[in-house]
């Protein structure tokens, strides 16, 4: 669908400063003024991701979930004060196990993930929508109050939107297949999200094993562009390889997303911006070999993303702050 149309240079960034050093750090999100960061980390001696958060120059990082269970996605409430993420903590206090690498690159989506809400001291005040069944993924637009997530609850993964206190729960992807990353544009009116819809019989059985066993196959992974409320939904990547973490621009004219499509079934992902419409497809990073979790913040100054490059190890991962311009 879309062509290269940039060089190979990091031309949109400046002043580019390293916030983490060591483990595994990832999935970093700006609060609304842009002050702190909520992020995932395997660091610390711990054995699976836990919640941190830290202020936006990188200091005073903490863990602000409990240490038990493994926990993902985690996302700052319109207040700033508070965040929810996703936690495995009361299906019990060790890490759940990992999925059997031998049978290829899987995610688990464990039916114990629950979402819930938890101040910045680390006190969970609300548990969000409790329903059996994986239930992750949770971003939040701050303009429109609606938090949109990926859900089990209707029997396969798909994208739900409701309100920050529970209200008008709605289902808007409903095509079998895995639907996440669901984010919402500045003013509310859209959302993109990654996408795989197994299409033949063998692949749809594939699809559906897996999900018995809670493991997902994400290395074919498209982006997907709709209304808010699902409608017009429309595929706007093509490349045949893992396309995810997508978020709209701070104007919300463009995507940034993560690709591995110049190295299709590797680990070597770099950012790119697109049209909602597919087109202009504009390459950023070409530092490091693996780019990911990219956000602005909400003025559109900063760009926080993850990357390997400086990593001392394989598999380290940290956080990194961008001016943008």
């Amino acid at each position: 669908m879309a062509t290269l149309a940039s060089a190979q240079s990091e031309t949109h960034f400046s002043a580019v400063k390293q916030l983490t050093f060591g483990g595994a750090n990832a999935e970093a999100y700006f609060s609304p003024d842009g002050s702190k960061i909520v992020f995932q980390a395997t660091r610390d001696g711990g054995k699976c991701d836990q919640i941190y958060v830290m202020n936006s120059d990188g200091s005073d990082q903490h863990m602000l979930s409990s240490g038990k269970g493994r926990t993902t996605c985690a996302f700052f409430l319109p207040d700033g004060q508070h965040v929810l993420y996703g936690s495995t903590h009361e299906g019990g206090a060790d890490c759940p196990p990992e999925p059997d690498r031998s049978k290829g690159y899987l995610w688990p989506v464990y039916s114990t993930y629950d979402i819930y809400v938890s101040d910045l001291a680390g006190k969970i005040t609300n548990k969000f929508l409790p329903a059996t069944g994986y239930d992750a993924e949770a971003t939040i637009n701050w303009k429109t109050k609606k938090v949109v997530f990926t859900s089990l609850r209707g029997g396969d993964l798909d994208l739900w939107t409701a309100d920050i206190d529970g209200g008008h729960l709605k289902q808007i992807t409903n095509k079998l297949g895995y639907d996440g990353g669901g984010t919402l544009s500045p003013d509310g009116k859209k959302i993109v999200w990654r996408a795989h819809y197994p299409t033949t019989p063998e692949d749809q059985k594939d699809y559906k094993e897996k999900l018995a066993q809670e493991l997902v196959a994400p290395m074919k992974m498209e982006l997907w562009v709709a209304d808010s409320d699902g409608k017009n939904a429309r595929q706007i990547t093509n490349y045949g390889c893992a396309s995810f973490a997508p978020a709209f621009t701070a104007d919300g004219k463009k995507i940034i997303f993560s690709s591995n499509k110049n190295k299709c079934d590797t680990r070597y992902f770099d950012l790119f911006l697109i049209n909602p419409d597919g087109t202009g497809l504009e390459q950023l990073t070409s530092a490091g070999d693996f780019n990911s979790f990219p956000m602005f913040s909400a003025d559109g100054k900063k760009l926080v993303f993850v990357s390997n490059r400086n990593a001392k190890e394989r598999y380290e991962f940290n956080i990194f702050v961008a001016d943008w311009k």
